[in-house]
């Protein structure tokens, strides 16, 4: 099964916190094909990597290991490039739920996920609202 990550719950891949051990169960569970990421995941997950340095949850080191273990992994998952048609697409889901909440970058990370509906068994956040999101676009989901 192929499934798409978007930056919080991959994060719990290298990051143990809560709703980690739901993503575990899940690569520990699942014959997973296809890993997809938006391009924008590299930026998200080194800013949340950062994040946890400046609220003094983990070391400078510990994040410059994170980020160069992150980095070492690109080859395991495959990366949805920030093209016109998603960004078109991100556009669009601004205007169906930016009322709703709906920020820009998970705007991209929504839009990268519809355009994958047919390619994907599965849509992975840990981001309440944008789980919602994947929902109402019809996107199997699983609650974190």
């Amino acid at each position: 099964m192929n499934i798409f990550l978007d930056t919080s719950s991959l994060f719990k891949l290298y990051h143990k916190e809560p709703g980690t051990e739901i993503i575990d169960d899940v690569f520990a569970t699942s014959i997973i094909g296809h890993v997809f990421l938006s391009e924008i995941t590299k930026i998200e997950y080194v800013s949340a990597v950062w994040k946890k340095v400046r609220i003094r949850e983990i070391s400078a080191s510990e994040a410059e290991t994170k980020v160069t273990r992150f980095k070492s992994d690109y080859t395991k998952y495959v990366f949805l490039g920030l093209d016109d048609a998603i960004v078109n697409r991100a556009l669009d889901m601004m205007a169906k739920y930016g009322k709703s909440g709906l920020r820009a970058l998970d705007s991209v990370q929504l839009a990268s996920a519809v355009s994958l509906s047919d390619k994907c068994g599965l849509f992975i956040t840990t981001d309440k609202l944008l789980n919602d999101f994947f929902a109402l676009e019809s996107l199997p989901v699983i609650n974190i």
